[in-house]
């Protein structure tokens, strides 16, 4: 079997060989430490990107077999983005910019985390219909055609090839922020629903697009990120109403042709979100962040059964520890492969405290215990 089988195998609760061994990605500091470490060149640190030649190098070094974000990517958000250009220069050091999302952020040099947000040019239908509606409408220039055109055959692959799905509340979120958001769903709810709506419309028209040239997708993967340490940024009845059907109409597209696998990123707490990411079509939760919470598979497959599927619930923090706190980490992943539909990944992008040497071991001590 090769990974694409395999991993496909796992999620369908079929026979197969062995586990895929699955990453998530890096920090780009923790690849500018290992190139000062000389584990890698400076060049690949620079090069390096979800699923390309530089990302498949470096994780077949450390022993993964593939990286789960890769694959055929397409622009469903802004379009064309907001240019981004200096509001305020801060004496202290860092600086205040305008981003693409129209959000403007404060910037540090030394700041590896999310910038935090000032202001937000979103803030209700004038400066939505000025700004934000026009840069949501599809265009064929959204897709690269040429790329989709030369996507390899499923028996060429080596590894399942994801179609990206889009966002439905996470970029909205982003753009006008969760405060404001939070405002606006209780100023102007009939401005919320046509932001959905709008970018709802965007996704599926695109997909409908994709799918009529190329179907033989093995995942479709949606992205969110709209969970925090203890649960939800949005209603849970709110996102039932108002998104779950639009999440309904895009994985019955998928089904259509042939597509069962949905995938979803969220990071955070969220259990209040999966059962109706469940119930609208969305059965695989990635990348299921340990945390605080210790988050992990059991008891969503419990209350769902095999419908559910996991890819994730690996926690990176033992990267930084040792080969003993590795071990343990393997030893706790053991019953919940058991389960079955669920493949262990890093359960975010390996952070820069992340020692080489300890997440090779990871690699080989998983190859060990799983085939």
């Amino acid at each position: 079997m090769n990974n694409r089988e395999r991993a496909l195998a796992v999620l369908n609760y079929q026979h197969y060989d062995r586990l895929p061994l699955v990453h998530f990605g890096f920090w780009h500091e923790t690849l500018d430490d290992w190139a000062a470490q000389g584990h890698i060149s400076r060049e690949e640190a620079r090069d390096w990107a979800d699923g390309n030649a530089v990302d498949d190098a470096i994780g077949g070094r450390l022993g993964f077999d593939f990286n789960w974000s890769g694959g055929f990517y397409w622009s469903s958000s802004l379009r064309p983005g907001f240019e981004r250009k200096l509001v305020r220069a801060h004496p202290g050091g860092g600086r205040e910019i305008l981003n693409e999302d129209g959000v403007v952020v404060v910037e540090k040099d030394d700041a590896g985390s999310i910038p935090s947000e000032v202001e937000h040019l979103l803030k209700d239908r004038k400066s939505w219909e000025e700004h934000y509606l026009p840069r949501l409408q599809w265009e064929e220039s959204r897709v690269d055609w040429d790329w989709l055109a030369n996507l390899p055959e499923p028996e060429q692959r080596d590894r399942p090839l994801c179609l990206w799905c889009g966002s439905l509340w996470g970029r909205i979120r982003d753009i006008a922020g969760v405060v404001g958001l939070s405002y606006l769903m209780s100023d102007d709810p009939e401005l919320v629903d046509e932001m959905v709506r709008t970018t709802a419309d965007l996704c599926y028209t695109g997909l409908k697009a994709i799918l009529e040239r190329y179907d033989r997708f093995d995942y479709g993967h949606m992205w969110e990120d709209i969970c925090f340490k203890n649960g939800p940024l949005v209603s849970p009845r709110f996102f039932a109403e108002k998104i779950g059907p639009h999440y309904r109409r895009i994985t019955d597209l998928l089904r259509e042709h042939g597509i069962s696998i949905v995938s979803l990123d969220c990071d955070g707490k969220i259990d209040k979100l999966a059962p109706i990411w469940i119930e609208n079509g969305v059965n695989t939760m990635f990348p299921i962040e340990v945390g605080t919470w210790n988050a992990n598979i059991a008891p969503w497959r419990a209350a769902f059964g095999r419908e559910l599927r996991g890819v994730g619930g690996m926690n990176k923090v033992v990267f930084a520890q040792d080969k003993a706190a590795i071990n343990t980490e393997v030893e706790r992943l053991k019953p919940l492969v058991e389960l079955g539909g669920f493949i262990p990944c890093v359960d975010h992008r390996i952070p820069p405290d992340a020692k080489w040497e300890n997440v090779q071991y990871y690699c080989q001590r998983m190859c060990e215990v799983f085939g």
